[in-house]
């Protein structure tokens, strides 16, 4: 049975071509793997059968009554809500019958009614709401609430005090709580530690219904899909099976492609040779004219393209002094101390990584570190001749300015060639550098970042989750750079895969903090 039909899909922005005579078909039970490089338009393509965006041609069909939840990269919430009236929405239509219930009984103490047929209505939905178990709602809250790390915040607390990866739990707890019939998931694990990773997988595992997930951690993706739709140029193209086989069934697709181009090059400029040297020849006139119509007729092969693959490179700055920065009796936090007071130092040549759960102060530690904002209490100072780099998570995601505006803002002396080779050489493309901030996926955006960063000279690294939202290849350069540069580095990341191989040291501010995690 059909969930979703999607056919001949095409959109664009601009003279960008995004999706191209796009076709999709999703089955009852399927778990599908969108993947493809960063741009590409996976996000665009769960707006568009979403009804965020209309496509330009084509024509989107979901099968009568199905429920969809949808989670994606720029949900929010709004402030003066607590977690937990945020989450207890997600069953807003059974409070809605409980309301209804109660003033059924409000009226059967009215003159002049029917109290049977009240009474009657009302056992009706007092059997609906225990069938549906709501009146153990809370514990339901509770259970899935914990398993993604929700329980240790308190759930009675604003969300308006939560830090971004704790909001985008929320979103993502209140969804699952929904059940809906198909669940629409974009980067859902960007903002999640490696044990509610494991939580949300057991949980994608085990689900009964389908859904659709874009995510860039390939371990994930393997443990939870059984089947892929690889976009790449505007194409969709299905797979059946996890994220391995689909490796193994495009690159046997890729070398096949290759070969047919080859080949028929090759019989291509045999045929123009043939043709150059007889056409002339009254002998060989006809054969000549024969194969020119053979020619013209021909459905000739593209060359099959190769998408451009970012090339980092951080510049290093003159040494450091022996330590970069030293801290003692620390306490970070803004109105209200997040961490208990902790000494430490930094030393030159040395690659942090910091871990811990959401909303522990681990973007507040880097912040304090770097003077942006001040400590609680203690002392940060910092070492000579020192020549920070700052990755700041999720900066000018909202920027009206283009890729290549935004680059020249930081760097008025470089010509506008000058900019765009840079952005080049980070695997961004002419439509990327002229396309907004604020249209570039998450992925093209911090490479954008990236790059900037990559300018300057810098003896110090300070990245804040810099992984989130890049694709495997822009994942794999980034680390091979990291490793190959001189400097120091202190990176908050949630991939352990990422960067457990080359570290010094990792840190975990859950040692640190004063909440009860």
């Amino acid at each position: 049975m059909s969930l979703l039909i999607v056919e001949n899909v095409t959109h664009g922005f601009g003279g960008r071509r995004i999706l191209e005579d796009a076709s999709f078909r999703l089955l009852k039970g399927e778990h599908v793997g969108l993947i493809g490089a960063n741009g590409e338009g996976k996000s665009t393509f769960l707006n568009i059968i979403t009804g965020t965006l209309q496509p330009d041609e084509g024509k989107v069909e979901w099968s009568k009554h199905v429920t969809v939840g949808y989670l994606d990269q720029n949900s929010t919430l709004k402030p003066g809500m607590s977690i937990r009236s945020v989450l207890r929405d997600a069953f807003r239509h059974m409070f809605d019958l409980e309301k209804e219930m109660l003033a059924l009984y409000d009226q059967m103490s009215q003159e002049n009614v029917d109290i049977d047929a009240l009474m009657e209505e009302a056992g009706e939905i007092q059997h609906m709401l225990e069938h549906s178990s709501f009146y153990t709602l809370d514990s339901k809250i509770d259970e899935v609430a914990n398993g993604l790390g929700l329980g240790s915040i308190g759930l009675e607390n604003d969300v308006a005090q939560l830090s971004g990866g704790q909001r985008t739990k929320v979103l993502l707890v209140k969804l699952l709580l929904e059940d809906p019939s198909i669940l629409l998931l974009d980067e859902p694990t960007n903002y999640l530690d490696f044990e509610h990773i494991e939580w949300l997988k057991k949980y994608l595992q085990d689900y009964e219904n389908a859904f659709i997930l874009i995510s860039h951690d390939m371990e994930f993706l393997n443990s939870v899909v059984n089947v892929i739709y690889h976009v790449s140029d505007g194409e969709l193209s299905r797979y059946t099976g996890d994220y391995d086989s689909f490796m193994h069934m495009y690159q046997v697709k890729k070398g096949q492609e290759n070969k047919a181009y080859e080949k028929q090059k090759q019989e291509i400029e045999k045929m123009e040779d043939f043709i150059a040297r007889n056409k002339a020849r009254v002998a060989t006139r006809g054969m000549a004219n024969s194969r020119q119509k053979r020619l013209e007729k021909m459905d000739v092969l593209e060359k099959p393209r190769e998408k451009p693959k970012p090339k980092f490179k951080f510049k290093e700055a003159r040494t450091p002094g022996k330590f970069l920065v030293e801290c003692e009796d620390l306490v970070i936090g803004y109105k209200e101390p997040l961490t208990k007071p902790v000494t430490f130092f930094i030393e030159r040549g040395t690659k942090f990584a910091i871990t811990g759960t959401n909303g522990l102060g681990k973007t507040t530690l880097l912040k304090t570190i770097l003077g942006k904002i001040k400590p609680v209490a203690g002392e940060v100072v910092l070492g000579e001749h020192l020549f920070p780099g700052y990755f700041e998570q999720e900066a000018g995601r909202d920027s009206s300015e283009t890729a290549l505006e935004y680059m020249l803002a930081q760097f008025p002396s470089y010509t506008n060639a000058e900019a765009r080779t840079a952005l080049a050489k980070c695997g961004l493309t002419t439509d990327h550098i002229t396309s907004q901030m604020k249209v570039l996926s998450g992925g093209e955006n911090a490479k954008v970042r990236i790059c900037q960063l990559m300018q300057r000279e810098s003896n110090w690294l300070i990245l804040d989750e810099p992984t989130n939202h890049l694709d495997l290849d822009a994942k794999e350069e980034l680390k091979r750079a990291l490793i190959a540069f001189k400097g120091s580095i202190l990176i908050v990341c949630h991939e352990p895969s990422f960067y457990e191989d080359w570290v010094t040291e990792v840190w975990n501010v859950e040692d640190w903090t004063l909440k009860i995690i």
